[in-house]
């Protein structure tokens, strides 16, 4: 069957059709604009529900089949407890108990411990993931292996999908440390406390069922409630919703390498001599270990020239919660907590606020906080020498990584991508990216081991740096530096015509195809 598709205004080429829905290409930066009213549930009526306020449920089986679970649903979970998630397997194994086949799974993300479930891929229980893929199951849909198309969108965008009607959530099920029998639910009490539970507040809004798994019941009122019970049909208790200590992972350790801590080194001299630390300034920093690392080196800086931060940017660590702690600023501004001394803090730090996408990251709202930070220290698996960036695939074009809030955070003051010159002597800095996920046009330095590069497009920050003593170069001589000591550019993937999946950008609209791995 021969797939639609069209050249995007970055010259990729895109579906126009994704699993028999229409798709729009990518048209440039800010230039599609929504029309219409945010979707909406049904509306329901308490004479419905307990008068009590009690809607527990014996099991999950009973809750989804008091929904009315049945083939083709579109099914909505969330990723606070991370590679310790126990209930969204279980969803799936009851689906399959029970003869349903085609349904849509729409995580916020997902993790190795979600693999199971390429079993239920196989058998016809799930159709097709729209979320991120990590490891195995990114390497069954990049082998035509899934029987829909992927669809990826980053944190931003899957609030601004579900809240613009694009993906339809029929049932959620949100995996909650504490709740009430109301449905009231938070995230930061409880055996399996997690932190928050931003990721799922889209689905108890606009999903036309919603059940709340908990192993903590408390009675009436669960304070605060970030999940509200008003939105919630079915309450079940369970032994275990997740295991805490599974959300710190191994991308959220300081990095040792030598090589990464000069990265690290670099950007906090680059923040620091281009003028953005200042009293007041902000700034965000991902998990992984040379981000983690550039916070340390960024604190030492703040504390020598007695410069306070407003507000911090999260995924919370416990390097971000030091600093709060020590004054360094007034601030947490948290999406995700990734280790528990995140989760301590957001629970006893008045200063150590939840959020959810649809105040950080979603782009058809009334403004976001991605805009207002002045610093995003963010990483890439590829870029190319116009600045365009991947995310999801590697040079090989197998899809191993999800898109998470990377895109929205491209809208900051300053984008910064700290990355290796190479990768097992694999170079990342490319002639042209295998996935775009990413314009170029926001991505203003590229920060490696071996050099620095500013995209021309920012001749602010190149005059502010001039004399700064860093290694600041054309990344185009970059590039051939690393091939020189590599061997040459990276061989190009062997892939076939078949759209396997559909890169999103925070708009909705289609900035890159994924092609078939042959």
């Amino acid at each position: 069957m021969s797939q639609k598709s069209e050249v995007n205004a970055l010259g990729r080429s895109v579906p126009t059709e994704i699993n028999g829905r229409p798709a729009v290409p990518f048209q440039g930066v800010n230039k599609f604009r929504p029309s219409g009213a945010k979707h909406a549930p049904p509306i329901r009526t308490c004479s419905d529900y307990p008068e009590s306020g009690d809607k527990r449920v014996p099991s999950l089986r009973e809750a989804l089949e008091r929904c009315g679970l049945r083939d083709g649903m579109v099914i909505g979970t969330h990723h606070h407890f991370r590679n310790g998630d126990l209930v969204a397997n279980q969803i799936f194994d009851i689906a399959a108990e029970m003869g349903i086949k085609d349904l849509v799974w729409a995580p916020s993300a997902s993790f190795p411990c979600h693999d199971v479930n390429i079993k239920h891929m196989e058998s016809g229980v799930i159709h097709h993931i729209e979320g991120s893929m990590n490891g195995p199951l990114g390497r069954f849909c990049s082998a035509g292996k899934m029987r829909g198309q992927g669809i990826l969108r980053s944190h931003g965008g899957r609030w601004q999908a579900i809240q613009d009607g694009d993906l339809h959530i029929d049932i959620g099920v949100i995996a909650a440390p504490t709740a009430d029998p109301f449905g009231n639910a938070n995230g930061v009490r409880g055996p399996s406390a997690c932190g928050l539970l931003g990721f799922a507040l889209a689905d108890s809004i606009y999903a036309d069922h919603v059940v709340v798994v908990t192993d903590h019941l408390e009675p009436f009122p669960c304070v605060p409630w970030e999940i509200q019970g008003n939105n919630v049909d079915y309450v079940v208790e369970v032994d275990q919703v997740g295991d805490p200590k599974k959300i710190v992972s191994g991308t959220t350790e300081v990095t040792k390498s030598p090589d990464r801590l000069l990265i690290a080194e670099y950007v906090a001299r680059f923040v620091a001599a281009s003028g953005i630390m200042k009293e007041g300034f902000s700034f965000q920093a991902g998990a992984g270990g040379t981000a983690l690392a550039f916070a340390i080196f960024l604190k030492e800086m703040m504390k020598e020239k007695k410069i306070k931060a407003r507000f911090i940017r999260g995924g919370s660590t416990k390097y971000l919660v030091e600093m709060l702690q020590e004054g360094l600023t007034d601030f947490i501004l948290d999406g995700q907590t990734f280790d528990l001394k995140g989760v301590e803090s957001m629970r006893d730090h008045p200063h150590h606020v939840n959020t959810s996408p649809f105040t950080s990251y979603n782009f058809h709202g009334k403004g976001d906080f991605a805009t207002m930070v002045d610093v995003a220290v963010l990483g890439a698996t590829e870029v190319d020498v116009d600045f365009n960036a991947n995310v999801v695939t590697h040079s090989d074009g197998v899809l191993l990584h999800g898109i998470g809030g990377w895109q929205n955070c491209l809208y900051g003051g300053c984008v910064i991508l700290a990355l290796p010159a190479f990768r097992d002597r694999i170079p990342v800095i490319v002639d042209r990216v295998t996935t775009l996920c990413g314009p170029g046009e926001l991505i203003d330095v590229v920060i490696t081991e071996r050099g620095i590069c500013i995209n021309p497009r920012r001749e602010d920050l190149i005059e502010a740096t001039r004399n700064s003593g860093l290694p600041i170069r054309p990344i185009a001589d970059l590039k051939a530096e690393v091939e020189s000591i590599v061997g040459g550019p990276p061989q190009k993937p062997s892939l076939g015509e078949k759209f396997v999946a559909a890169v999103k950008w925070v708009d909705g609209t289609v900035i890159d195809g994924v092609r078939q791995v042959l």
